[in-house]
């Protein structure tokens, strides 16, 4: 069980803005459970999700460079409430799968000639004697625009996906668990996408997306 309460390359709990973070967040008079809620909720809702943002050096993966970008997609989201859980004594795994996705903009669907999103990330904490699942990724703001339910967290149950949109279309769903790790399965991460996503790669050939631009394109997709 130590090995999911300690920092680690990627979950850097012991991080001073990491602590101040958490320490503002829980509380010792209350129940783990009562904490846990409260770090999936800041994390869910005041990282925004934006695919956007992806950046494969390992830093950007960094608990505390989240916390500092303020916005993330869904893996170092899940990194960032895995380090928060951890700084506060809640063990917390990294969980990985692969999962067919309808939240896109035209843009990253023409980009990944797909609609798999792999390596999908969430993360796992040990809650009165048992493992739960808790998924972090789509601020409540984006789940609105798309009209989605925010994904909710009781601390009890899995919270994993969102398999259907407020109008009863089928909206993710679950293809392949990857399993579940202390730290960031980094190069491993990185065979998958470029094997999956090459042109992600391709940096002389594709020009950067501006973070800004995300919006843009939600706007777009939602009207």
């Amino acid at each position: 069980m130590n090995q999911y309460l300690t920092p680690t390359q990627c979950i850097d709990s012991e991080n001073p803005d990491i602590v101040s973070l958490m320490e503002s967040l829980v509380s010792e008079d209350v129940t783990d459970v009562a904490n846990a809620l409260a770090l999936y909720y800041w994390v869910r809702d005041n990282i925004r999700y934006n695919p956007y943002t992806v950046d494969f050096t390992l830093e950007s993966f960094l608990a505390s460079a989240v916390l500092q970008a303020g916005e993330g997609w869904c893996v170092p989201k899940a990194i960032l409430l895995a380090a928060l859980c951890r700084a506060a004594g809640i063990p917390t795994k990294l969980g990985y799968a692969d999962v067919r996705n309808h939240l896109s903009t035209e843009r990253m669907r023409k980009q990944m000639d797909t609609d798999v999103f792999y390596f999908h990330g969430y993360c796992t904490l040990y809650l009165q004697g048992a493992w739960v699942k808790a998924t972090p990724a789509f601020n409540i703001e984006l789940c609105e625009k798309f009209g989605l339910k925010p994904l909710e967290f009781d601390g009890l149950n899995d919270s994993l996906y969102h398999a259907f949109d407020q109008a009863g279309n089928q909206h993710m769903e679950y293809l392949r668990d990857r399993g579940e790790y202390a730290d960031l399965p980094f190069e491993e991460l990185m065979s998958t996408y470029r094997e999956h996503y090459p042109y992600m790669f391709e940096g002389e050939k594709q020009a950067p997306v501006a973070s800004e631009q995300w919006d843009r394109d939600v706007a777009k997709e939602t009207l």
